[in-house]
């Protein structure tokens, strides 16, 4: 590979027929973070975190009613039908994933195909998945992509910990790792529940998944003491209309802060003390793992792991992790030591695209701008990495043995076929050395001239090693 397809498919998202190699790739990529717009056409035009929860809230609320309603007219002869079974709520169900989840699915890839600064798109993709919520989870479905949109894109051209922050509060990601009922077992709110008969108790996934997945990563030092005190610092962090806490004054799925769930007292989390000060002292053990030593690391780890290979180059993980540090958490500052670092453009491919990434790259090929209504979710469950819906909070595995398997690699042929048959004609052999300028292999171009047909030929184009690796 050469620097200028390393700059294209490496640190871009791959080539598009109207791309021309750059004479300074270092340059161009770095270029991209004065142009840069975090809400383009097809981002703009999906609705917010705050509409998607309004129309959950009112989903919720009439499928409560059917319920009352059909238990209160039962009878022995003539049960009720089970809510899931009502034709009108499946539909609602239906509607409610299209108009948000498929949407945003279709608005990423759409942004993604069109995007002139491909290096920051693939750092929105890294963040996103670094920072992962579940679609899986229902609550969750017609947030997730607005969980993108908001929480990552805005920041992932600032700090670091701007963008935590921005997570942790995000109703996606509390309604996802339960913070959103997590309740003080001290607070004012689980007592009452106990003079009550109920039972109301701290939630420690999302202090968990902070500091193991978002901060500090495994092995860094802290305690099981250290999750337990961030989780009492965090209660109180809720979501209106859908979490522990109402308020009238406030839209659903808004961030909202409830004293009456949260732990009273100090806390002391890796060796330091943090005061009793209600929504302030969670956000104040936020800030200090965001410019921790270990978080610099982690981060600088996987970053390093994404553009230069499955074992991180240990010269460059400390580079990178010196920047953060420096800089306190400036991601381009962070960013402009990776693309400087000389491991990050070793010749050889160095990762195997996941699912996700060949199809923005299979698309950006063939100069695809338009995406189909709720194409993109089908595509990605055919090929593996369905959207935002990794399974598990630590996101995706972004190591090369997990998407290179034969299976995995029929799937894309099938789909590359797919792909060739609806693309106008193309000289498939011109349009390999323009994506892959000085970086062609003999075999590919051999098997591209020899191929039966131009769909046959552009097909194959997609599926050679040139653009299935980076």
């Amino acid at each position: 590979m050469t620097p200028q397809t390393i700059a294209l498919h490496r640190f871009g998202l791959g080539a598009t027929p109207e791309d021309r190699a750059p004479d300074d790739p270092r340059g161009w990529v770095t270029a991209q973070f004065a142009r840069f717009d975090p809400r383009p056409a097809p981002i703009a035009a999906t609705r917010t975190a705050l509409q998607a929860a309004a129309d959950l809230v009112a989903f919720q609320q009439q499928r409560r009613e059917v319920r009352t309603a059909t238990s209160a007219g039962a009878t022995p002869m003539a049960p009720p039908p089970k809510p899931a079974d009502d034709p009108e709520l499946k539909a609602q169900r239906r509607a409610l994933r299209q108009d948000h989840y498929a949407a945003t699915a279709d608005a990423r890839l759409a942004a993604a195909l069109a995007s002139d600064t491909p290096f920051v798109e693939r750092m929105v993709f890294f963040w996103a998945n670094h920072f992962a919520v579940s679609a899986d989870k229902q609550t969750v479905t017609p947030l997730a992509g607005a969980f993108e949109f908001e929480a990552i894109r805005p920041h992932v051209l600032g700090r670091f910990g701007d963008m935590l922050s921005a997570v942790a509060r995000h109703p996606a990601m509390l309604l996802y790792l339960d913070q959103a009922v997590s309740v003080g077992p001290d607070s004012l709110r689980a007592q009452r529940a106990a003079m009550q008969g109920r039972r109301r108790g701290l939630n420690e996934n999302l202090a968990r998944e902070i500091l193991e997945l978002h901060t500090l990563g495994v092995g860094s030092g802290y305690t099981q003491g250290d999750v337990t005190e961030f989780a009492r610092a965090l209660t109180g962090w809720t979501v209106a209309g859908l979490g522990g806490g109402g308020n009238a004054d406030l839209p659903p799925g808004t961030f909202l802060f409830v004293p009456g769930l949260h732990e009273p007292g100090a806390r002391a989390l890796l060796g330091r003390r943090y005061a009793d000060d209600g929504l302030a002292q969670g956000q104040a053990i936020l800030n200090d793992l965001a410019v921790h030593r270990a978080t610099a690391r982690h981060i600088a780890t996987k970053l390093t792991r994404h553009l230069a290979g499955d074992q991180p180059p240990a010269a460059m993980v400390d580079r990178v992790a010196a920047a953060f540090l420096s800089s306190g958490g400036d991601l381009p500052t962070v960013y402009r030591a990776l693309v400087a670092s000389p491991e990050a453009w070793a010749p050889g491919p160095v990762k195997f695209l996941t699912p996700w990434e060949w199809t923005v790259a299979a698309g950006r090929a063939t100069g695809q701008r338009r995406v189909p209504p709720g194409s993109t979710l089908g595509l990605l469950d055919q090929l593996g990495q369905p959207m935002w819906r990794p399974g598990q909070p630590n996101g995706f595995d972004d190591l090369a043995a997990t998407w290179a398997g034969p299976d995995a690699v029929m799937r894309r042929v099938e789909a590359a076929q797919r792909i060739a048959a609806r693309t106008p004609p193309v000289d498939a052999r011109a349009l390999a050395e323009q994506l892959h300028p000085g970086a062609l292999s003999a075999a590919t171009a051999q098997a591209i001239a020899r191929a039966d047909s131009p769909a046959q030929a552009l097909a194959l184009l997609l599926v050679a090693p040139e653009t299935l690796r980076r």
